[in-house]
Formats: C-alpha cells, structure tokens, sequence
C-alpha cells in the first residue's frame, strides 16, 4: 500500500507543470500557446526569457529529485519508482488534460536521485552525462539532439559501470521516453527545419 501510495504521490507531483505556473503568474502568459506550446523549459526560454527557463528547468528537475527524496524517507526501497512515476506524471500531467513536457530535466533530476541515495556515483551517473549534453548541445545547437543523445549516454555507462541492474533499466526506459516525447522534433531534424539556439558558440 505504501508503494502505491508513494507512486501516486510522486506522479501527482510530477504533474505540477512549472513551466505554465511560473508564466501565467510572473509573466501573465500561457506558454502552451506559444512557441512550440510544451510546458518545459526550452519553450519556457523561447516564450519566457531565460531566467524563467533555468527556473524552471531546476524545478522540474527538483521534483523528480524531491520525489525520490521522499519514497527514501517513507517507502525505502521505491525511490526508482518513484523517480519514474514523477517523469511520467510531467510527460502525462494530470492537471493539464495530460499535455506536458519532455521528461529531460526530470530525466536528470532523477539521476540526481540515483547518484544521491543509490549508487552515489556522481561523476559516472550525473556529472558526465551533463558535460555531454552541454558539449553536444554547442557543437549541434539542438537541444532535442543533445537531450537525446546525453541520455543515451548515461544509459550506456550506467550498463558499463555495473551499476544496480534496475537503475540501468530505469534510465533506458527514461531514454525511450525521452526519445518517444521528442519524435516530432526527430522528424524536423530529418527536415533540416529543427530550431538551433542562438545564445551558444
């Protein structure tokens, strides 16, 4: 019953969507009718500024962590659960007809939890799939293509690394995600129509 409730608890608040929180009351905006419509923090950036989007990537981020963070204190043992619950609660909130992000700063904030209560595996777990990402992300300037391949990343080391058999799974169902909620950004890229920050390099 305690893992169920835990899952229910961690979905719930996966489903908080910051992105739209955070714009309609500081900035009286709806993000999910403009840019590319997604509650993330990319489109946060893009419609916001990027003050708001580093908001509330941390806080989506934060949520996934915070979750783990609590399966550990009231249900130990259901922190992956946990942690992937909320990923799936900000793909498929609840609060917002089911319409949300793309789970890649939950993704991390759930490596975060992984390396903080389980493995303890910083660099390997956390701090190289980060590099990844922002050294992908300035030699491409996609950042659809650098959340997908610094995800596939630590999937691959966590595999390597003998890490927990569950966590690696964990994260290349976390991949898969990630991978599934950006397949039309997957599509522009094959179009040569994808968008390409202009604030790197």
């Amino acid at each position: 019953m305690k893992t169920v409730l835990t899952v229910l608890i961690s979905y719930l608040f996966g489903s908080v969507p910051w992105g739209l929180v955070i714009g309609k009351v500081f900035y009286h905006k709806d993000i999910r009718t403009e840019g590319s419509g997604n509650i993330g923090g990319t489109n946060a950036g893009r419609v916001l500024g990027k003050p708001a989007a580093i908001i509330v990537t941390l806080l989506d981020a934060f949520k996934a962590f915070l979750s783990m963070l609590f399966a550990h204190a009231f249900c130990p043992g259901a922190e992956l659960l946990a942690g992937l619950a909320c990923c799936i609660g900000h793909c498929f909130p609840a609060f917002t007809r089911f319409k949300g992000g793309k789970a890649v700063a939950t993704t991390y904030g759930f490596m975060l939890g992984v390396a903080v209560l389980i493995t303890g595996r910083w660099f390997t777990g956390l701090v190289i799939p980060v590099l990844c990402f922002f050294g992908i992300l300035y030699a491409c300037k996609m950042v659809s293509v650098a959340s997908i391949l610094s995800v596939f990343i630590a999937v691959v080391i966590s595999f390597i690394s003998n890490n927990d058999l569950y966590v690696s799974l964990s994260l290349l169902m976390l991949w898969i995600l990630v991978t599934y909620r950006h397949r039309s950004n997957i599509e522009r890229i094959k179009n040569g129509t994808e968008n390409k920050i202009k604030w790197m390099g």
